[in-house]
Formats: C-alpha cells, sequence, structure tokens
C-alpha cells in the first residue's frame, strides 16, 4: 500500500473514497429500503421482525419418554438451522413438537424439503435391519469427480460411533452386495458395497442429479430422529414486534452513529474525519455483507451491530493515541503518522485475533442464537480491521497530502504523571468482590423463592394460548392493549406474542400458568373481545433453548475461553499474562449476572447474546494494556518490584485515555438502544451496559493488579522485591 501522496494524489484518493462511500452507501439503502425489507434483496429477518412459518408435528409413538422427545427436539434443531441460525424447535403439549422458521412465507416447501420425519433402517441383502436412524450424525449431499473426469453426485454419511461399528462390521461380510436403506418401509436406495467401510464415514456414489442426492440426504437427515412424526398443522406467523422495533434501532443507530462521529471530530481533529469516514464505509459493508452472506438477523443481532459499530472505533483510537505520542516526542507528523500505525498493529492484532478465535469457536460449536451471534461478531471484527489499518490510514495520509499537515490538526499527546493504580489493588478487589458478592447473594435469596434468575419462557418453558378474534389487529395494537391485559393476570412481563397469517388468531407465550390462571386469562379476553370459549386452545410448551443446546453454548464458550487463553499465552509468551485476562473476563460475566439478579431482569436469547457480546469485549481491552505492558518492560528492564510497579502504573497511565474514549464510543451506541428501543431491547441494552463498565475498570483495575500479583509471586523469573535499604 502506497504511504505517500502527493497533492494531486491525494485529491484523486479522497474522490474514490467518496465514490466508494456513496456506492455502499446508495447499496445499504437499497437493502435497508421499506420496499427491499424482507423480500429478495433484503437481509435475511428473523422471526421476532419478519415472521415466518410455524410448522407443528404429532409425535406418532405410543408413551414417548421425555429423552425421546429432548433428543428429537435437539436433532431438529440441527437440521433447521439450516434454513436459518435463528431457527427455534420446542415441545407443545405432552406428544407435539413445534418448529419456527424465520425469514420464509412457504410452509409447503419447507415440509417439502425437510421431509417427514419417519423411521429409517439399514437393512442386510435378506432385509434384516442392522443399523438405525438414530446411528447417523449427519448426511450431506455432494459432488465428485470420477475415474472418468465427470462429476458425480454422491451422499456423504458420518456415524454414531455404534453405527460405525455395525457398518463396518456388515460391510466387510457384504462386499458387492446390496444393504437397502428404508425410510418408513420404503426402499429409497440400494446402494452396492464395494470394500469394508472403517473409520465412521461413508459415501452413496451413483446418484443421477444433485436434486435427487440433496432429497436423499434430507430422507437420513430426518430418519435419525429418534421419534417418528407427522404434520398436526402449519401456519404463516407473522413477526413478533412490528415495523416499530426496527424503525426506532434503525433510528437509535444512525443518532448514535453520528454521536460518535462528532466525538472523534472533536476529540482528534484530522484523523477523527478520517476515522468518521471509514466508520461510515465500516457500518454499510457490515450491512452488504449480512445481505451477500445471509445472515439471518433478529432484534438482538441488530443491537450486536451497533454495539460493533461503537467497538470499530477502538482500533482507530489505539492509532491516533500513538500518533500524538509520537508528535510529543518531537517527530514529525508524517513519521509518527507512520510509526502510530507500526506500534498500534500488535495491541489491534491481538485484540481482534482473540476475539475472532472466540467467535469461530463459538460458530462451530454453538447452536441457534449461539451461532448466529458468532457469525455476526466475525464480521464486524474482519471489517473494522480492514477499515481502521487500511481506509482510515489511506485517507489519512490523502488528507495529509491535500494540506493538512500541521501539528495543530492532529493533536499532542500529553504527559502525565502515572497514576497510583497498582497500590490501590486492594481496594480495587474489594469492590470488585462485595459486588459479586451481592450477585450471589440475591441469586441465592431469589432461589429460595423460585428462580435464582428470572427466567424467560425461552430458558423454562411456558404456556401458549390461541386468541381467536374477530377482527385483525396490528403488532402495535397488540402491545398497547392486549399485552398488558396478560400481564396483568399472569403477572409475567415476558410475555411473547405471534399473529398466524391468514387468520385473526393471536399466540400469546407466558410463563408456565396453572389452570385457574388459564381459565381467568380467557374470561378476560371474552369479556372484553367477545372470543368465542371454545375456540380458545392453551399448551404447554418446553423452552425454546433446550437443555442440549445450553450444554452447547457452555461447552463453545469454555472451549473458546481455553483457545483465547492459549493464544494470549503463546503471543505474549507468559501464562501469567493469559490468566489474569481470563479471570478479568470471568469478573465481568458475574458482574453482569450481578446485574440480572439483583433487577430481575429477563433472561431469554438476549441474556446469551449479551454475555458473549461482553466476553469480546472484555478480552479485547485488557489486550491493548497489556500489550504496552509488554512493551514498557522490554524498554525499562524491570529487575525488581520498584520497577515493576513502574512499569505497570505506567502502562495503564498511556493507555487509560484510549479506554475511556473506547468505552465512551461504545457506551453511547448502546445507551442511544436502549433509550429509544422496544422493550425486548433495553432488557438487553441495560446489562451490556453494566459489561461495558465493567470491562473497561476490570481492564483498568483489576487485570493488571492480578497480573502483577502472579508476576511477582508464581513462576520461575518472577520478580522479587527490591531489597530493604
Amino acid at each position: 500500500m502506497k504511504k505517500n501522496f502527493n497533492k494531486g494524489q491525494g485529491v484523486a484518493m479522497l474522490l474514490v473514497i467518496a465514490l466508494v462511500l456513496g456506492g455502499l452507501a446508495y447499496y445499504a439503502s437499497i437493502i435497508l429500503s421499506s420496499t427491499g425489507i424482507g423480500e429478495d434483496r433484503s437481509i435475511k429477518l428473523g422471526l421476532d421482525l419478519a415472521g415466518g412459518v410455524s410448522i407443528t408435528y404429532q409425535v406418532e409413538d405410543a408413551n414417548p419418554t421425555s429423552e425421546q422427545l429432548s433428543d428429537t427436539i435437539y436433532k431438529l434443531q440441527r437440521r433447521v438451522e439450516g434454513y436459518s441460525t435463528e431457527a427455534v424447535v420446542y415441545q407443545e403439549g405432552g406428544d407435539r413438537i413445534t418448529v419456527e422458521i424465520p425469514g420464509v412465507t412457504d410452509a409447503n416447501t419447507i415440509l417439502e424439503e425437510l421431509g417427514k420425519p419417519g423411521s429409517l433402517e439399514f437393512q442386510t441383502p435378506e432385509g434384516e435391519t442392522f443399523m438405525t436412524g438414530d446411528m447417523i450424525v449427519d448426511a450431506q449431499a455432494g459432488s465428485i469427480q470420477n475415474s472418468m473426469g465427470n462429476n458425480e453426485f454422491v451422499v456423504d454419511l458420518t456415524f454414531t460411533d455404534e453405527g460405525a461399528e455395525a457398518f463396518a462390521e456388515m460391510t466387510a461380510a457384504n462386499v458387492n452386495k446390496n444393504l437397502p436403506i428404508v425410510y418408513d418401509d420404503q426402499v429409497i436406495s440400494s446402494p452396492t458395497v464395494q470394500q469394508a467401510i472403517t473409520g465412521g464415514n461413508a459415501q452413496i456414489t451413483q446418484i443421477s442429479s444433485y436434486e435427487e442426492a440433496e432429497r436423499l440426504a434430507s430422507n437420513i437427515r430426518i430418519g435419525s430422529l429418534s421419534l417418528q412424526l407427522s404434520e398436526l398443522r402449519s401456519n404463516v406467523v407473522g413477526a413478533q414486534l412490528g415495523s416499530t422495533a426496527i424503525s426506532t434501532s434503525l433510528k437509535a443507530a444512525a443518532i448514535g452513529l453520528m454521536i460518535v462521529m462528532l466525538f472523534m471530530m472533536i476529540v482528534y481533529f484530522v484523523p477523527g474525519i478520517a476515522a468518521s469516514i471509514a466508520l461510515a464505509i465500516y457500518t454499510c459493508m457490515v450491512i452488504a455483507t449480512l445481505y451477500l452472506f445471509e445472515v439471518t438477523l433478529t432484534l438482538p443481532g441488530i443491537a450486536g451491530i451497533i454495539l460493533s459499530i461503537g467497538m470499530a472505533v477502538d482500533a482507530n483510537v489505539i492509532i491516533f493515541a500513538r500518533i500524538r505520542e509520537e508528535i510529543a516526542s518531537g517527530k514529525s507528523v508524517k513519521t509518527s503518522m507512520d510509526t502510530g500505525f507500526k506500534k498500534a498493529l500488535s495491541a489491534i492484532i491481538d485484540g481482534n485475533v482473540t476475539t475472532l478465535i472466540a467467535a469461530a469457536v463459538l460458530f462451530m460449536l454453538g447452536s441457534g442464537s449461539v451461532k448466529g451471534f458468532a457469525s455476526t461478531l466475525a464480521i464486524g471484527i474482519i471489517l473494522s480491521m480492514f477499515t481502521a489499518l487500511v481506509v482510515t490510514r489511506l485517507i489519512l495520509n490523502a488528507l495529509f497530502a491535500v494540506g493538512l499537515k500541521a501539528e495543530k490538526f492532529f493533536g499532542k499527546g500529553k504527559t502525565f504523571k502515572p497514576f497510583h493504580l497498582i497500590e490501590r489493588r486492594l481496594i480495587f478487589f474489594v469492590i470488585s468482590v462485595v459486588v459479586i458478592a451481592a450477585g450471589l447473594i440475591a441469586m441465592g435469596v431469589n432461589g429460595a423463592g423460585g428462580n435464582a434468575l428470572n427466567y424467560s419462557l425461552d430458558f423454562i418453558g411456558g404456556t401458549s394460548t390461541t386468541m381467536p378474534f374477530e377482527e385483525s389487529y396490528t403488532v402495535e395494537q397488540i402491545d398497547k392493549e392486549m399485552v398488558p391485559l396478560v400481564e396483568g393476570v399472569t403477572g409475567d412481563s415476558n410475555v411473547q406474542t405471534t399473529q398466524v397469517q391468514g387468520t385473526n388468531q393471536i399466540i400469546f407465550k407466558t410463563r408456565t400458568l396453572a389452570l385457574a390462571e388459564r381459565e381467568e386469562l380467557n374470561q378476560v379476553f371474552i369479556e372484553k373481545y367477545g372470543i368465542n370459549e371454545d375456540e380458545i386452545q392453551s399448551e404447554s410448551i418446553s423452552s425454546a433453548v433446550s437443555s442440549e443446546m445450553r450444554a452447547d453454548a457452555i461447552k463453545a464458550v469454555l472451549i473458546a475461553v481455553v483457545c483465547m487463553l492459549i493464544y494470549i499465552w503463546f503471543r505474549f509468551s507468559d501464562a501469567r499474562f493469559a490468566v489474569s485476562a481470563i479471570l478479568a473476563l470471568v469478573h465481568d460475566v458475574l458482574v453482569v449476572l450481578t446485574c440480572y439478579a439483583v433487577l430481575r431482569i429477563s433472561v431469554g436469547n438476549t441474556f446469551i447474546a449479551c454475555m458473549l457480546t461482553i466476553i469480546g469485549y472484555s478480552i479485547n481491552d485488557t489486550i491493548v494494556i497489556f500489550d504496552r505492558i509488554r512493551e514498557n518492560i522490554k524498554a525499562k528492564k524491570v529487575k525488581d518490584t520498584a520497577g515493576l510497579t513502574e512499569v505497570s502504573n505506567l502502562s495503564l497511565t498511556q493507555t487509560l485515555s484510549r479506554s475511556i474514549n473506547t468505552s465512551i464510543t461504545t457506551f453511547i451506541m448502546v445507551f442511544m438502544l436502549w433509550l429509544l428501543g422496544v422493550a425486548t431491547i433495553r432488557d438487553f441494552a441495560l446489562p451490556l451496559m453494566v459489561g461495558l463498565i465493567s470491562g473497561s475498570y476490570s481492564s483498568i483495575c483489576v487485570a493488571t493488579q492480578l497480573w502483577f500479583e502472579f508476576k511477582r509471586k508464581i513462576g520461575k523469573n518472577k520478580i522479587a522485591d527490591a531489597p530493604a535499604k
């Protein structure tokens, strides 16, 4: 990349940047336009924003066990994630399972593509079953190039350990014979065994078309369920939140973005202008990428993107702080710009790569909303690094070339006397312990009378009540008139509503209601809206976030934390940095839990997104400070505790303005969400604001102090106390 422009080249570069920004802005406006949302040109929207298809299956097996139902729900959840990572599956009543898939409007197409869940058997040439569908982990259609150089369509199978053993034994005994695959008593394939197949994977070849391979793979996948299901009903359901949720969130994003840009220009002058232009490009690129990669966007997803806009400023703040430091040391503006970008590089890469590792692990191992959040997070990280390291640099050099060269346009870093933050570490530790203890006590008190946290029906299930009205109502009318009625009877502040399109039916999902409460709720609506009591349907529903999904999320987070720990250990060549960063991360999670426990904020799908966001934000902030400590230790050649204290305080002081400014820009975006957003978004934004404050506090007042203690007391190369004089 060319670093130095003459005046003509600078003008040309600014014109190119303006054209790129204009083109991206136009493209983004088309995607977000009222005529584009929900149609072919738009971003895919989740069930809460755009509605979708709801399919209810009846279990055909008699007296299904809870384990069978749970296993079937989990496997169906993994199947429907192919349509959307935000699809949900939950139990309804004692023997029904409901699938909700956002962003689609043709239930028949989904039913045809998903297939009818039935029994699947692998049989011997004599027709005896040796393996059943529950021994299949996955089946995917694909194509290969055969020995003649032609494309051949195939289905790749993955077995469980039990299935792999059975399949290996049977194929070894039946080489050159056919092993029929039978689905609902019909042979859907009869592949010839060419050799003994071991290792847990197999491939069905000689399929005439890709469509046939897809159909076969779909039947095998759906046939691996523990229970046989038949379609009971299917509906196209309307958005749960309505257009107001989208418009207020977009308004919050626009206002927050303008405030952040203004803040950057006031604080950083010319570099702030460059960052603001790059930020506008970043925002448009995020919108375009969501569309191009068909990422399903829900309301928490919108919140996550708005949050990422605030976090995208972080890399620019690191760079600009470095530039000002170089100018303050007496270097020219141009040299300071080049050096500033170079010195900021390691902190930016380490912070973002650490978070990107977490996103990758969450995407690979998570399910449902965790997977959706991970994709949005990864997009934000990659694009923010590109705009900060490439776009901002190009704009800044172009502005310099056209004449904005004076030092006054860039600012000079102020030298502060190091703050004594290390010496006050005991106070900081006590504050953290008190806050976390308050949360644990609150959870204990709450748990004695019910649930430790205010779990929504996403986590613990509840009651679904379908009310048939004589006329149709808008989402806004439902929220304003009907939801308060439901809340008055149930005392539940987390009511979820869904309209069944093509009818006047409205579904209210609440906490689990006793029989008397169901009857009272029915009577309220009968008296006010004249509903026919015989047509009201009430069913118990399971949690949308199954125990298996929760286990997936916990496993994914734990593995992500271990991977981050290993990466930090590798990059800093010191496990003490890694352990301190992870402990600070745990600190922030516990503080946010305290917020949920004390304020009794609803714990639903947004809870997972909030916690994952805090993890990413917290680790990024800590890494930047640790990067400066690593740099100063090498320069100062620390030998004793006094030197270690000096370096720690100096590093914290040098990065303090960056930590504060990044926290302010990110907080602005989330605060606008809380101020202007709908109730669901506010339940997400409030604990997120607490998490942002905690993340900044832990990076400045906890992480470095922990590392200081570990450096003094643990490890082969620990720093000894200074000798007494």
